[in-house]
């Protein structure tokens, strides 16, 4: 490998708007994020999963009364 054309990698604090901090790897110097996996909707279940509600058959037969 050719000395002196890669970036430096090292350990970065990333910040959530939530003020969630967490330590990752990267070239940048800080990473600020608006969404963090302590504030998502998915992984907070504040939100419920696609899977749950059913497909468009299921809500098509339940509106119309079919089995």
């Amino acid at each position: 490998m050719k000395e002196g054309i890669h970036p430096k990698f090292q350990q970065v604090e990333v910040v959530c708007a939530c003020g969630n901090k967490f330590t990752t790897g990267s070239i940048k110097n800080g990473i600020k994020v608006e969404v963090c996996s302590q504030c998502h909707p998915f992984y907070t279940g504040s939100k419920r999963l696609l899977v749950e509600e059913g497909g468009r058959v299921d809500k098509f037969k339940k509106k119309y009364g079919m089995k």
